[in-house]
């Protein structure tokens, strides 16, 4: 089993001495971040697109190649790629690139996004959401077969016989598609054989079973083999040497988090309580000692059947070094017991018995 990490890149105020960090320093921390995931023997780090000011992610590919020159290992990813509003020819074309500077590591998460800002920021309606996001799609992994390709669709300049570089080391370029909970989404990306990534940000692990099992029966009517098709979920998380340090620490930038986002969107203000409730271990939040995250991401793992978990450090602006020290735990001591009883759970009945 893979586990990983994902950020946004925020730069939000620090809810404890109302700092706000300088652009410039956070996407030096965010490299630092993801060189230390890799020196901790992490899978994945990925980094999710956003056009507000409050995130420092607008151009994923080129943060996360500065952080390939300085990993061997762990694979580098987007988090989501909003493709709706983007041109999936220099989608393909920069992590093609990140591919060849990261040694083959490189992959596109290819989602809708949870914000709107890209649209009109791209000249996109959101009226054509559906469809620009099939339409790009299509482009995209058509471009990932072959380097020369015609295509034609709605929302784009049509191709005729285009040739697209440069072409990466990893034939196909690894394309997931990430999805929040829609059912038509999941059937998307099982009827295409595409790897799925689940982003729970609420709800109990149980209520996402249905959707994964439609995925994989999606995936058997087109005639393919599910279990060669990863399903990765993704949830907000911090880790700390004790439960009760983990959640006193990161509640009030989480709180913050959750009500500016909150107060565009009409929620009501967020509590400790919500907060709290969503640390059980049918919670969906991963906020709490390494013990408490190995049982949590162990009981995830055995109801969905992952096969990759990244954990959203952090929600919220949190001191550089406290995520340092999240990352580390998170390497050091969830990732190996979690990868062990994976594999122990996994391994045939009487194996390595005589």
């Amino acid at each position: 089993m893979e586990i990983g990490i994902s950020s946004f890149a925020e730069i939000t105020p620090d809810p404890r001495t109302g700092a706000v960090m300088s652009p410039a320093q956070r996407v030096r921390e965010v490299v630092e971040e993801i060189a230390l995931a890799d020196e901790v023997g992490l899978d994945v780090y990925g980094l999710g697109e956003h056009h507000r000011a409050d995130y420092v992610s607008s151009a994923p590919a080129v943060i996360l190649a500065a952080a390939a020159e300085r990993t061997q290992r762990i694979r580098l990813t987007s988090a989501v790629t909003v493709l709706s509003s983007d041109d999936p020819v220099r989608v393909f074309q920069d992590f093609a690139t990140l591919d060849l500077l990261s040694g083959g590591r490189a992959e596109i998460i290819a989602g809708r996004g949870s914000f709107i800002e890209s649209f009109p920021l791209f000249g996109y309606s959101l009226d054509d959401y559906d469809e620009l996001y099939s339409e790009k799609l299509d482009l995209l992994l058509r471009l990932r077969e072959s380097e020369r390709v015609t295509w034609q669709g709605q929302h784009r300049p049509a191709l005729l016989d285009a040739a697209v570089y440069p072409r990466p080391v990893q034939s196909p370029l690894p394309v997931w598609i990430g999805v929040g909970g829609n059912p038509q989404s999941v059937v998307r990306a099982g009827t295409l054989g595409l790897p799925l990534a689940v982003a729970i940000i609420g709800g109990m692990p149980e209520r996402f079973a249905p959707l994964v099992e439609l995925y994989r029966e999606s995936a058997r009517r087109a005639g393919h083999d599910p279990a060669t098709l990863p399903v990765a979920t993704h949830s907000h998380g911090f880790l700390a040497e004790s439960s009760q340090k983990a959640a006193d620490d990161h509640f009030p930038a989480y709180a913050a988090a959750m009500n500016t986002i909150g107060r565009d969107r009409g929620w009501a203000p967020y509590t400790r309580e919500q907060f709290d409730a969503g640390r059980t271990l049918r919670g969906a939040l991963f906020i709490g000692s390494p013990a408490e995250v190995t049982e949590k991401l162990l009981f995830n793992q055995e109801v969905l059947g992952l096969q990759r978990f990244m954990l959203h450090v952090s929600t919220g602006t949190m001191p550089h070094r406290e995520v340092l020290r999240a990352i580390e735990l998170l390497g050091t001591e969830v990732a190996p017991v979690v990868r062990a009883e994976v594999a122990r759970s996994a391994a045939p009945r009487g194996a390595g018995t005589h």
